[in-house]
């Protein structure tokens, strides 16, 4: 296994760069399985909704979704991931704000965790009133 950092995930995604595209894709596609963890995962969806690439959460979703079913890729916890998409896909917008999808992989690896540890999360807060439609989200 071996992991990449996100600007090698966004030049193989976007192949804005042909030189950087050419070797992210052979390093990728010559590997038996990639890691991509939680951070590169959140770091390139902010990327790919800031303002130079400007996706919109279908777009997103569409990435995400075609990350996850790429063979070459695996994540820190898939089911993580696909919570995170769904709640991140059904959210809707809160006083005029979208959810983020970082936002909703805290939340679900949140829940995760505190599982993982023969706990429960009782409660998530946040000032953004966005994340208060996930499970057990509150806001300040």
């Amino acid at each position: 296994m071996i992991s990449i950092d996100t600007n090698v995930l966004l030049r193989y995604l976007l192949a804005d760069d042909a030189v950087q595209h050419a070797k992210a894709k052979s390093l990728i596609k010559n590997k038996c399985s990639v890691l991509i963890t939680d951070v590169v995962l959140a770091e390139t969806v902010w990327t790919l909704t800031g303002k130079r690439y400007n996706l919109d959460k279908a777009a997103v979703c569409v990435v995400v979704r075609g990350l996850i079913s790429d063979g070459a890729f695996i994540f820190e916890n898939s089911q993580v991931i696909w919570s995170a998409l769904c709640d991140y896909e059904e959210a809707k917008a809160v006083s005029g704000k979208e959810l983020d999808f970082a936002d909703s992989l805290i939340v679900n690896k949140s829940h995760f965790v505190a599982e993982d540890i023969g706990s429960s999360l009782s409660a998530f807060y946040s000032f953004d009133k966005a994340v208060t439609q996930l499970k057990n989200a509150g806001s300040l």
